[in-house]
């Protein structure tokens, strides 16, 4: 069985509620049809209900009937939802008119559904932009304890089996923060490794924390920020299994790891990848899955206390019916924390 069909097979077995806040959008809509048939996930799509059936029924989707559908314009529940708005965000000047407006605005709507445990989780990203997905998250749902900033991991699936877990590897940060620092790097990684759990199943994530230095190699200010996230990291999660400063070789070839970082548990043997900026870690991957023919799922985006995930705007109907399992299982995952 490969990667996806396992995550699929684990969303199956614990279905969650997750929202589609862009229920109107086609490839949305195929989507969820697709979901529904299959069983994998419990949905709940926003937008007007008529609309709704009506394109359901001239695309020929015979099963968006199992969903729920709520309707932002006329939702009973939206009075309540902008009090509660108010009082989060009341620090921040928010006023009940503009409570209840953003009410009516999906991506709003879909994140107090979440806060108000009525859902699991959310995805959003085909009409809109990232900091659209990711604004509502962070003001209602806000980060998880612990962490104070948002990332994107990766899966990289390589035709490079001795590599990782079966060719396996998961990677961060490839989508968000720009220029992270010592701090936000520590977070990240112990991020990416939960995902690398709750998306990947791996049971034994191995944390390498990349530079352009193995173990002073070389002296630089960034090296030092590797450095010093790594030992934050393992302050912030005792039990995760890491080293840093490593380059990539290093971290996953043992042969060079022999000579390069003699004695770490983790080069050699890596399986989770944390690259020092977003500038890195998105020109690699998309090199590794041009050049090297990888195929790359995500991002996905972690560091939210209840799994918000952003599509791109060119998705397929295949992209989102994938990351309705994946949010599935981080969902699953963000409950036993």
């Amino acid at each position: 069985m490969d990667l996806v069909q396992q995550i699929i097979e684990r969303a199956k077995s614990n279905k969650q509620r997750i929202v589609l806040p862009e229920a109107t959008e086609e490839r949305t809509l195929r989507a969820a049809d697709r979901v529904l048939a299959d069983d994998i996930a419990n949905l709940i799509l926003i937008g007007n209900p008529e609309e709704i059936h009506k394109l359901a029924a001239e695309w020929g989707l015979g099963h968006i009937g199992k969903a729920t559908i709520i309707d932002p314009e006329n939702n009973p529940e939206s009075e309540a939802y902008a009090q509660l708005l108010t009082e989060l965000r009341k620090n921040k000047g928010m006023t009940i008119e503009k409570a209840r407006e953003l009410m009516k605005n999906p991506l709003y709507l879909g994140c107090m559904i979440i806060k108000t445990e009525g859902a699991d989780g959310q995805i959003s990203g085909a009409l809109s932009t990232t900091g659209d997905t990711l604004r509502p998250a962070l003001q209602i749902i806000k980060c998880s304890p612990g962490i104070s900033c948002v990332s994107g991991a990766m899966l990289l699936i390589t035709k490079a089996h001795e590599y990782g877990e079966d060719g396996l590897l998961v990677i961060g940060d490839v989508a968000v923060t720009p220029v992270p620092n010592a701090q936000q790097l520590s977070e990240i990684a112990v991020c990416t490794a939960q995902t690398a759990r709750s998306v990947a199943g791996f049971t034994d994530p191995r944390v390498a924390m990349l530079s352009f230095s193995t173990k002073g190699s070389a002296s630089h200010e960034v090296i030092d920020k590797v450095v010093e996230a790594t030992k934050l990291a393992k302050e912030l999660d005792p039990t995760l299994k890491i080293d840093g400063e490593l380059q990539a070789d290093a971290a996953l070839v043992p042969s060079i790891c022999a000579k390069k970082a003699p004695g770490s548990s983790i080069a050699g043997k890596a399986n989770v990848l944390v690259f020092p900026c977003l500038e890195v870690g998105n020109i690699s991957y998309k090199l590794v899955e041009r050049l090297g023919g990888a195929e790359a799922i995500g991002p996905i985006l972690q560091g939210i206390a209840r799994p918000v995930n952003d599509l791109s705007r060119g998705c397929s109907i295949d992209d989102i019916y994938k990351m309705v399992a994946v949010t599935a299982c981080q969902a699953m995952d963000a409950k036993k924390q």
